[in-house]
């Protein structure tokens, strides 16, 4: 089966639904808990696929802030990393959830160039558990890896890879802004 891919003019950026941890990208994105130790969702995904050796790793990392990232290696999956971020719980939005969010895509593209990452894949950070508004995540994450690659040419592909049709459509009206 053919998932759909959505493609930004200059290719650098693209959408498509399906499985993150199928990904043969350098680094995908977990969005994981503050606890780093696997959850629900793409977080328990991405630790199911990378076997036990990512759960030892998380362990030593002390946890992870929301905003901040930290990477570790992708043990059993086509990826080569993990950058784990934290995104906010809605809140209303009167917590510092947009920043905070803008802050999961930042550090994560900061760190994937630090460590020489050329290909990175990003779920839809906070919009499953954490209960943010999809339309204004999905803006939220166009703008911010827009406005890195346009100061940053490190980064060769940035792919969001989501599950549902309502977050795939969301990200799709978004890159076409």
């Amino acid at each position: 089966m053919r998932l759909p891919v959505k493609r930004e003019a200059d290719n650098r950026i693209k959408i498509l639904r399906g499985d993150i941890t199928k990904l043969d990208v350098d680094a995908i994105v977990n969005a994981a808990n503050t606890t780093l130790l696997g959850g629900g969702g793409v977080d328990g995904a991405i630790h199911r696929a990378a076997g036990p050796e990512l759960l030892a790793e998380c362990q030593m990392l002390g946890g992870c802030r929301p905003g901040d990232a930290k990477i570790t290696r992708g043990y059993r999956l086509p990826a080569r990393f993990v950058i784990h971020t934290v995104g906010p719980i809605w809140k209303g939005g009167k917590h510092r959830e947009p920043e905070t969010l803008a802050n999961c895509y930042r550090n994560s593209l900061r760190l994937a160039v630090e460590n020489r990452i050329k290909t990175i894949a990003f779920p839809a950070i906070s919009c499953g558990a954490y209960g943010y508004p999809i339309s204004d995540a999905a803006q939220i994450a166009l703008k911010t890896v827009r406005d890195f690659l346009a100061s940053d040419d490190r980064m060769d592909k940035v792919t969001f890879v989501v599950w549902g049709e309502d977050i795939y459509d969301a990200y799709c009206k978004e890159l076409e802004k």
